[in-house]
């Protein structure tokens, strides 16, 4: 059987792939009333505040200059840059695309945790994640493939940079689990270095948030609120959570899982349509993930 640490692990990394699955579509709707910079101001104001509430933003020992800067590297890239790359993705191209490309996370992470944890690979997960690399590239390439315009596919590479800042951050957030540092605090902090690193660009641009946030409507707030603080605060805090008892490749396989959410939402919600190219792609993935997941895990740890 599996350690209590292993079950509490694929626990968190479960509803936290279930949040961000539902992260998604909720980023895509919400941009129809307001702009990215904005809303991931916004948001990260919000889940600034509530970080000051909690008090879970200060450390719970005295942590040395060495560790201060992985965590300040970790709240940049976690927080500023891969959010950033992503809403800023999000606002070009189509949920649908999203969930595929995101399906790419893994391959990197679990490279990234090979070469730097010397993670275990077998060369079944290598099959499974090549595949599912074969479906993302078609995903990412899929507006060229259809004939469409440029915009989409400028969306479809900020959602690559998007994985590229995901994955320097999980192999922070790695890093930081075995320092010991309270997943809580690493979460609260890097929303608040969020906060202050997009709220100088956003006076750049004369961004007017007293005036955005009376002017919008009920239904896009909810949505800044789910994403600051449900898929934010949340999810966040499970997600450095869930890296602490398992390898970092395994952990990046539960974002497989997040298609699983969004993509139904983008179609009965959002409205997207699929297409040949996209169900290429997805067969692909789909392939890659039963071979990745099916491979043999060790009885005890």
């Amino acid at each position: 059987m599996f350690s209590k640490p292993r079950i509490k692990a694929y626990l968190y990394l479960t509803l936290v792939a279930f949040i961000w699955g539902l992260a998604g579509p909720v980023i895509k709707y919400t941009l129809g009333g307001i702009s990215a910079l904005s809303f991931l101001t916004y948001r990260f104001a919000l889940s600034s505040i509530a970080a000051l509430i909690s008090f879970n933003f200060i450390a719970k020992r005295k942590l040395n200059a060495k560790e201060w800067l992985i965590i300040i590297i970790y709240s940049l890239f976690t927080s500023t840059f891969s959010l950033y790359f992503l809403f800023i993705g999000l606002e070009k191209t189509t949920m649908l695309d999203t969930a595929l490309i995101t399906t790419f996370n893994p391959l990197l992470i679990a490279v990234a945790g090979f070469l730097v944890f010397k993670d275990k690979i077998t060369s079944r997960e290598k099959v499974g994640i090549a595949l599912a690399f074969i479906g993302t590239v078609i995903a990412i390439i899929q507006p060229l493939i259809e004939n469409e315009n440029s915009i989409r596919l400028q969306g479809n590479i900020y959602v690559v940079l998007y994985l590229l800042a995901n994955t320097i951050a999980a192999i922070l957030a790695k890093k930081l689990t075995k320092l010991d540092i309270a997943p809580l605090f690493i979460t609260n902090f890097s929303f608040i270095i969020g906060f202050l690193s997009l709220l100088p660009l956003s006076i750049y641009q004369n961004v007017n948030f007293i005036s955005i946030i009376s002017h919008l409507e009920l239904k896009y707030h909810l949505g800044v609120l789910f994403m600051a603080l449900i898929s934010g605060n949340l999810a966040y805090t499970l997600w450095v959570k869930g890296q602490k008892s398992i390898e970092i490749s395994e952990a990046s396989l539960f974002s497989y899982l997040q298609p699983i959410f969004s993509t139904p939402l983008a179609i009965l919600w959002l409205k997207e349509e699929t297409s040949k190219t996209f169900f290429l792609g997805a067969l692909f993935i789909i392939i890659g993930v039963i071979i990745a997941e099916t491979k043999k895990r060790r009885i005890t740890d």
